[in-house]
């Protein structure tokens, strides 16, 4: 029986296809970490935290690193089989209460570390471990109740990470901006806020992976619209695209004070999301593209922090086919970073829509009839066109 690829199309692909191989069941494993930390946000307060750890030593870092899967331009089955190496090793535990059992110090520290570090675990009950054909591994399958874990060599950790996570007279926002300031990935310093390391003594608690996610991306780009804000607006139009794994980005800026807004279509159901926020910001949380959002804002702010200018920027991203695995927010920051390598500038609102369509699949109406900025951009006279 012949079946396409959702990869390259190609009928019968060999090259992105991962056999099922024989599964196994283990009680206990040894391995290098990534290193990964998980806190889940089920039944919260009392969640799940854990560490992930493949059967193998060396260096593992790329099994979960969204920056190392972008810049060697991994394919969605090459990053499940790295995924599905992993074994989620894992307790339950009150976000309230991190130093209540044993397991926790040793995750704190796989936390601390930025390199892969060797543990070893004794499960509670037999996990079956095998290899799953790609289309349906999550990103943390594996799962399994510890007995007990430990750690085999000392970690490594950065000076900054060390001085932060030991002075617990510091506030979590003013840590995490140290921290990127330092130039620690925001990978790292979600695992580090989520196992609950930064902040003030009093404070410190386990954070869901998912939200430090947001809250890292969220603070680093409210911090950098500090000043955005009262930089001079652009003059003129700039597109800038990239794509990455299916998702298919453009960021077009125009001259006018910040604002922002995703605008999301997927090309399978044509379903839009999106979420907007004013010069003045948005206090409640962007409910429909959630984390993308913030990750998107980031990446903006980080390059209008570099020119040093303002501008109102829409945020058009295409989800194709062959997104067929979502493989969570790190992606989809690291592609939107790429974007702004790259400006393409033009003089006319109506040139650079032009540009977008160019590498669309989707009508460009179905973005533009529901972008809030672009039914807003040119209706309110500005100051400057009374003193000219």
């Amino acid at each position: 029986m012949s079946y396409y690829c959702k990869i390259c199309g190609e009928e019968n692909c060999k090259k992105h296809s991962f056999p099922i191989g024989k599964s196994k069941s283990i009680k206990e494993f040894s391995g290098s970490s990534p290193p990964e930390i998980f806190v889940g946000k089920w039944n919260y307060p009392n969640v799940y935290t854990g560490i992930l750890a493949p059967q193998e030593y060396g260096s593992t870092e790329i099994l979960s690193s969204p920056e190392l899967w972008h810049q060697q331009n991994l394919q969605i089955p090459e990053i499940l089989s790295f995924r599905n190496r992993l074994i989620y090793g894992r307790t339950q535990s009150n976000v309230k209460k991190p130093y209540s059992k044993k397991f926790l110090p040793i995750m704190q520290e796989v936390a601390m570390t930025h390199k892969s570090i060797a543990t070893e675990f004794k499960l509670k009950k037999p996990i079956s471990f095998h290899k799953e054909s790609e289309s349906s591994v999550p990103l943390i399958k594996n799962a399994a109740e510890i007995n007990s874990v430990s750690l085999q060599e000392n970690p490594k950790v950065k000076e900054k990470v060390n001085y932060l996570v030991n002075d617990t007279d510091v506030k979590s926002r003013e840590a995490i901006l140290e921290l990127a300031k330092s130039g620690i990935e925001n990978s790292s310093i979600t695992k580090i806020l989520s196992a609950g390391l930064l902040g003030l003594k009093k404070n410190r608690k386990l954070v869901p992976t998912r939200w430090s996610i947001t809250a890292v991306d969220d603070l680093l780009s409210k911090e950098k619209l500090k000043n955005i804000k009262f930089f001079q607006e652009i003059s003129d139009y700039r597109v800038f695209h990239s794509y990455y794994l299916g998702n298919n980005y453009h960021f077009l800026l125009l001259p006018d004070k910040f604002s922002f807004e995703v605008l999301e279509i997927s090309m399978q159901s044509f379903k839009v999301w999106k979420d907007y926020e004013s010069y003045r910001g948005r206090k409640s949380y962007a409910e429909s593209v959630t984390g993308a959002y913030y990750a998107n804002r980031l990446a903006l702010t980080e390059y209008l922090e570099k020119i040093k200018r303002q501008a109102s920027c829409i945020v058009f991203r295409e989800i194709r086919a062959e997104y067929y695995a979502p493989l969570g927010v790190g992606i989809l920051r690291q592609t939107s970073r790429k974007a702004f390598e790259s400006p393409q500038i033009f003089q006319t609102l109506n040139e650079s829509l032009n540009k977008i369509r160019e590498n669309l699949r989707i009508n460009i109406n179905q973005f533009t009839s529901n972008s809030k900025i672009l039914k807003e951009f040119g209706k309110q006279t500005k100051l400057s066109k009374f003193l000219n």
